[in-house]
């Protein structure tokens, strides 16, 4: 599908998102390549600006332990269908500690054999909020076991922006980055 907002490059960027892209760009070394997702949003620099706040937050500083955490947005990713938002955390999760079979078992949700009881309850609460908008007092009761009120904020908070990332990629048909092309691992 073609993209219905086209990123723009650094060059191309209005001021206030060029300043935002050369942060990513020194980040990325001589790959100053921007990525799709961080070139649509800068089409919007006062959004962009403000949205990177709070995605920082969740990305870098949640108290939920970075493998777990990925596994939450994988999870969410996954269940929103979202091949751009899935594809690029294979790519975080693996750096955070993600095994293949981790990640493709994502798909098979929180019941799929191999994960243990605080990643099941991870994924389950993922569900939980995407079909039911709430965490069910069981899967709470599963996270309290393992988790303190903070990271179970974090989980519930992490669920809720790869959401609205997954819905915005997805609405506005965002191209993927990166070629997953392990046959293994599914891409919603």
């Amino acid at each position: 599908m073609e993209p219905r907002i086209q990123p723009i490059s650094l060059a191309d960027a209005e001021p206030a998102a060029r300043e935002i892209l050369e942060g990513f760009s020194r980040l990325r070394g001589d790959d100053a390549a921007v990525l799709n997702v961080f070139g649509t949003l800068a089409t919007h620099p006062q959004l962009f600006r403000r949205w990177l706040t709070f995605a920082n937050y969740v990305l870098t500083e949640s108290t939920l332990d970075p493998r777990l955490r990925e596994l939450v947005i994988l999870r969410t990713g996954w269940r929103c269908r979202s091949p751009y938002e899935f594809a690029q955390h294979v790519i975080v999760g693996r750096g955070a500690g993600c095994s293949d079979a981790d990640i493709a078992r994502v798909a098979a949700g929180p019941d799929a054999e191999g994960w243990t009881p605080l990643e099941a309850a991870l994924l389950r609460a993922a569900d939980d909020l995407y079909d039911h908008d709430t965490i069910a007092p069981v899967t709470w009761r599963a996270l309290g076991e393992h988790l303190d009120e903070r990271q179970i904020l974090d989980v519930v908070f992490t669920v809720g922006q790869y959401t609205l990332v997954s819905y915005a990629l997805n609405a506005v048909a965002v191209a993927r980055d990166d070629g997953i092309d392990d046959p293994a691992i599914p891409i919603p």
